[in-house]
């Protein structure tokens, strides 16, 4: 997947943490909910894809998010925190899981190593590099940003959407 959804996810997450616009919040979660792509650097150490901690291995499972927020508890000590970058670093994983390509994710890391897609793929994946500027990069571009699209107006929208049903209220 490319970065779009991903990034539209912690769009999302922050307004929801904050209730409104506050752009720190929405960079430091946007870049959290990118986190488990720093895997690609393996690839500079030539450890191949399918391994481990290959590109959508181990930083690409359920344990990662729970490290990652045990990790924010203990420099926080806010369950808030915690939870909120437990859900925003596991979104990843899951959105690309939704891909139509590659090896799949290796989400039950370190239970096991095997690589899965979710029953249902829609996403089409994101070429590697510069691949990512050719058509096939621009139609992946454009089909994140429609499948994004509700929660990046979640993002934009979401005081206007609370006052409205505050305004409904007896």
């Amino acid at each position: 997947m490319a970065s779009f959804g991903h990034v539209a996810v912690g769009l999302a997450a922050a307004r929801a943490y904050d209730g409104e616009f506050k752009w720190k919040t929405m960079v430091a979660l946007s870049a959290f909910s990118l986190l488990p792509d720093l895997d690609v650097v393996a690839f500079k150490f030539g450890i191949p894809y399918a391994a481990p901690f290959g590109h959508r291995g181990a930083t690409h499972s359920v344990m990662f998010a729970v490290l990652v927020a045990v990790a924010t508890w203990v420099l926080t000590r806010k369950p808030k925190d915690a939870l909120t970058m437990f859900l925003v670093v596991l979104s990843h994983p899951l959105l690309d899981s939704l891909t139509d390509g590659g090896l799949g994710v290796a989400l039950w890391w370190p239970f096991s190593n095997e690589r899965v897609f979710a029953p249902w793929t829609p996403i089409p994946v994101a070429p590697i590099g510069k691949g990512m500027l050719s058509a096939r990069g621009a139609y992946v571009v454009f089909v994140e940003a429609a499948v994004s699209l509700p929660l990046i107006l979640v993002a934009h929208y979401a005081t206007r959407v609370r006052q409205f049903f505050a305004d409904l209220s007896p």
